[in-house]
């Protein structure tokens, strides 16, 4: 896979965008925007979780239908889901259909729920590498793909400190994916129009 792409547009982006036009529109308008917000963190964490072994594009195109099946991950409305929502959403074609990631993220809400407003954004974003006013960075952009890590010592970190709280399906490399599209870390690859846009 190429470092870069340059579309019909005449903008080079990140090669893993390749030529699907969802892909492209994510890339551009959410993938390392800072997003900020206990629920929107919080439906973050279980697309990315829902992730797990799979593509992300897979994710993208059923987000609408997980957003309706999941009340729009009003995390006081999924945590009051009990074993007849677990059966309805086993049933729905439109999502990805795993027991044990719909019941974490059942789980998940109500240890969300369960927060003061504001800690889980607070908790999520005290893991954000700290970023050098000169560079923008604590590390050098990447310049290809292949630079960009799967894991970080504060994606570990981050998995460590929700699974104490209780958080399942949030493993190290599962927390650098939403580390990267929350924006906590900027992985636009050197040339990337993004990367000279953040």
């Amino acid at each position: 896979m190429s470092s870069l792409l340059t579309a019909s547009d005449g903008l080079a982006r990140c090669g893993w965008v390749g030529n699907d036009d969802e892909y492209r529109r994510y890339h551009d308008e959410e993938w390392g925007r800072p997003l900020h917000g206990d629920r929107s963190l919080f439906e973050k964490m279980a697309l990315e979780g829902f992730q797990a072994g799979l593509s992300w594009i897979t994710i993208l195109r059923k987000r609408p239908r997980f957003r309706e099946v999941f009340a729009g991950f009003d995390p006081e409305i999924v945590a009051a889901f009990g074993p007849d929502d677990v059966e309805r959403l086993m049933s729905d074609a439109g999502i990805i259909r795993n027991r044990a990631k719909i019941e974490a993220t059942i789980s998940n809400a109500a240890i969300v729920r369960d927060m003061a407003d504001g800690d889980l954004d607070a908790l999520m974003w005290s893991f954000a590498p700290v970023r050098d006013a000169a560079t923008a960075s604590d590390r050098p952009r990447p310049r290809e793909l292949g630079d960009v890590p799967a894991v970080t010592s504060e994606s570990t970190a981050l998995s460590k400190a929700l699974r104490a709280r209780g958080f399942r399906f949030v493993g190290p490399t599962t927390m650098y994916a939403l580390m990267q599209s929350a924006g906590m870390v900027d992985d636009h690859v050197e040339g990337c129009w993004r990367a000279q846009d953040s």
